[in-house]
C-alpha cells in the first residue's frame, strides 16, 4: 500500500487500555503454554496497530508541522503514549512473573525478558505528567527549529536549506551564511535555553521519583542498554582522545594547507574541505533516488527488492519544504510491514547519505519485519546505527553514479568525516553526562562546559568570536538528540567504529564485506549489541585495539590516496 493511502483514525484511548488490561488478565489465567502463546500473539497484533497509528500521526506531522490536524494528533499521542505505558508495563510484569517464561524464552529468545526487566525500570504511573511534558517540550523544540526563517542574500531560508551556503567555496559568502544561521539561534537563545532547562529538570525529577540518583541511570535504561554501562562509555572516551583526536587533528591540518588557511580554522572554514568546493551529488533529487535504485538492485537481490518496494510505495519523503521538521530519520509502520524514510535534501553530499544511511536502517528493518516479538526486529540503538553507517560504505563502488567527477573527493571526504565525527559524537555524550550529573547548572554554565569540551575533543575549532553562537559554546543547541533523545549519541560513535571495520574489509574484498554485513543485519534485535558483533565476526568498539586498528588502517588510506588534480 502507498503511504498516502494508509488510513489514520485517532483511536479510543480508553478502549485500547481495556484491550491491554483484558489481554493481561487472560495471560495470567492461561492454563497452558499454547493458551498463553495465543494471547501473546494477540497482544503483538494490538501493539502493531497502536504503533502504526502513532507513527503515521508523527510522520505526517513532521512532514508539515503547520498542518493543524496532525499537529493535534501529535499532541494527542504525546499525552496518550505515556498513559498507555502503564498498561503495557502491567503486561510486561505478567510475562516476567508468568508460569510459562521458560517456554517463551525457548521459542522467542531470553533477550525479550532481559529487555522487559530493563523496561520495567523506566516507568511508574507517578511520572506520567513528566513524560507528557517531556513530549510537549521536545515537540516545541522541533517546531521552533522548523519555523526558522533565516534572511540571507535577499532570500529567506529554513535551517535545512542553509547547508549549501555554509559550504560555499567563496570564503566571504560561506562566513556570512554561518553568521546568518548563527544569528537566528542567538535571536532565539532564551527559548532554546528555557526549553532545555525545563527538560533537564523534568528528567532529573523522573529519575529521582523512580529511586535513582538523578537522570543518568534512568537514561541508560530508557535507551535499552543491555550489555554495556556508563563505565564502559567512559573507558571508550580514552582511546577516542588517544587515537582519534590526533588523527582528526591531522585531517584538519591538511585541510588548512589545501585551503591556504592558518590552523586552527574557524567553524566556517572547517566546513570547506576543498578549495574547489566540497563534493556534491550530480543530478536532481529524482536522479539521486534512481541511482540509489541502481545501487541496491546491483548490490544484492534482497536490497533490490527492498528499495523498489520503498520507491513504489511512496516510503521516502526527502525534499526540503516549508514547515517541514529538520533532520532525517527512519521508522517502521508495522501493520504494513514497511519502513519509512524522512529527510531534507539540500544539494549536498548528505542527500546521498540519506539514500544509503537511512536506507541502511530501512533495509535491516525490512528483512526482520516478521520477527516475533516485534521488539526484536530492531536491535538497540547503537546496533541499528551499524546497519546505516556500514551501508554508506557499501555504496562506495557505486559512488561515481552519485558524484560524477567528484567521486575521489567524496571518498576522501566520507572517510575523513567518519573519523572526525567520532570525537564530536563522544563530546556530545560527555556533555550530556555532565548536564545530568549537575542539573543545577545554569544555561551559561552549560555553554561554558561545551566550550571546555571543544578544547579536548575538537582542538581544530578556532573560537575567535566571528560566529558568536558557535564561539561562545552554544552550538550544541543545533543537535536535536540532546533535546529529544538524551544519551542517544554515543551510539553513533560505537557504530561508526564498527562501520570502519566494514570499510576496511571492503578495501580487500567486497563480497566478504557484504557477507559480514548480512551476518550482522540478519540477526535483527535477537541478540545484544556485543553478541551481534561476535556472531558476525566483528570486533567490539569497547576493545581498545579495535579503535587503534581502524585508526591505523584509515590513516594509511588517507595518506596514500591519489588526489592528483583535486584542489
Amino acid at each position: 500500500m502507498k503511504f498516502s493511502e494508509m488510513p489514520y483514525e485517532r483511536p479510543d484511548l480508553d478502549a485500547v487500555k481495556k484491550q491491554y488490561s483484558a489481554l493481561t488478565e487472560r495471560l495470567k489465567a492461561a492454563g497452558s503454554y499454547e493458551e498463553a502463546r495465543a494471547v501473546f500473539l494477540e497482544k503483538e497484533e494490538l501493539d502493531k496497530h497502536v504503533q502504526t497509528l502513532s507513527t503515521l500521526a508523527h510522520i505526517r506531522h513532521s512532514i508539515d508541522t503547520r498542518d493543524a490536524f496532525y499537529d493535534a494528533e501529535a499532541k494527542f499521542w504525546n499525552a496518550g503514549e505515556p498513559e498507555l505505558q502503564e498498561y503495557t508495563q502491567a503486561w510486561t510484569q505478567a510475562m516476567l512473573d508468568g508460569a510459562f517464561r521458560a517456554q517463551f524464552a525457548a521459542e522467542f529468545g531470553e533477550l525479550m525478558f532481559v529487555n522487559a526487566e530493563i523496561e520495567l525500570k523506566t516507568f511508574s504511573p507517578e511520572i506520567i505528567p513528566e513524560l507528557q511534558q517531556e513530549n510537549e517540550l521536545a515537540q516545541e523544540y522541533e517546531k521552533l527549529l522548523a519555523s526558522a526563517q533565516i534572511p540571507f542574500e535577499g532570500g529567506v531560508y529554513t535551517i535545512s536549506q542553509m547547508p549549501p551556503f555554509k559550504s560555499d567555496p567563496d570564503d566571504a559568502r560561506r562566513l556570512e551564511a554561518w553568521k546568518a544561521e548563527g544569528q537566528w539561534y542567538k535571536d532565539n537563545q532564551d527559548k532554546l535555553d528555557g526549553i532545555y532547562d525545563r527538560l533537564v529538570h523534568l528528567r532529573d525529577t523522573m529519575g529521582r521519583k523512580l529511586g535513582y540518583e538523578g537522570y543518568t541511570t534512568l537514561g541508560y535504561y530508557r535507551m535499552g542498554r543491555n550489555c554495556y554501562t556508563k563505565e564502559d562509555v567512559e573507558r571508550f572516551r580514552l582511546p577516542v582522545q588517544k587515537y582519534l583526536v590526533p588523527v582528526a587533528d591531522g585531517i584538519y591540518r591538511e585541510q588548512a594547507k589545501r585551503l591556504g588557511k592558518q590552523y586552527p580554522m574557524s567553524f566556517a572554514d572547517n566546513a570547506l574541505e576543498f578549495r574547489s568546493g566540497n563534493p556534491r551529488p550530480v543530478g536532481t533529487p529524482e536522479q539521486i533516488l534512481e541511482q540509489g535504485r541502481k545501487f541496491y538492485n546491483e548490490l544484492s537481490p534482497e536490497t533490490g527488492e527492498f528499495f523498489n518496494m520503498m520507491m513504489d510505495n511512496e516510503l521516502l519523503d526527502v525534499l526540503s519544504t516549508e514547515g517541514k521538521e529538520g533532520g532525517g530519520y527512519c521508522t517502521s509502520i508495522p501493520d504494513y510491514g514497511v519502513p519509512f524514510i524522512f529527510a531534507n535534501f539540500n544539494g549536498t553530499q548528505g542527500d546521498v547519505e540519506v539514500v544509503t544511511h537511512e536506507a541502511g536502517h530501512a533495509f535491516a528493518a525490512y528483512i526482520n519485519r516478521d520477527r516475533i516479538p516485534m521488539s526484536t526486529g530492531w536491535p538497540s540503538m547503537e546496533g541499528c546505527e551499524v546497519h546505516s553507517m556500514s551501508m554508506e560504505f557499501m555504496a562506495w563502488p557505486w559512488s561515481e553514479g552519485f558524484f560524477g567527477r567528484d567521486v575521489r573527493k567524496f571518498h576522501y571526504s566520507h572517510l575523513a568525516a567518519a573519523l572526525t565525527f567520532i570525537p564530536y559524537g563522544t563530546m556530545v555524550d560527555h556533555f550530556q553526562h555532565i548536564v545530568y550529573e549537575h542539573p543545577e547548572l545554569t544555561p551559561a554554565q552549560r555553554h561554558a562546559e561545551w566550550k571546555r569540551l571543544l578544547g579536548i575533543y575538537m582542538p581544530w575549532q578556532k573560537l575567535d568570536g566571528d560566529i558568536p553562537f558557535y564561539a561562545e559554546g552554544e552550538g550544541w543547541q543545533r543537535q536535536h538528540h540532546i533535546y529529544s533523545s538524551p544519551f542517544y549519541y554515543i551510539d553513533y560513535c560505537l557504530a561508526q567504529t564498527v562501520a570502519l571495520q566494514i570499510w576496511a574489509l571492503l578495501q580487500k574484498d567486497q563480497k566478504d564485506a557484504w557477507e559480514h554485513y548480512m551476518a550482522y543485519a540478519r540477526q535483527g534485535g535477537s541478540r545484544t549489541f556485543t553478541e551481534l558483533l561476535k556472531n558476525a565476526g566483528l570486533e567490539s568498539p569497547f576493545d581498545e585495539k579495535c579503535l587503534r586498528g581502524v585508526c591505523e588502517t584509515a590513516s594509511k588510506w588517507l595518506a596514500g590516496v591519489d588526489m592528483t588534480g583535486v584542489e
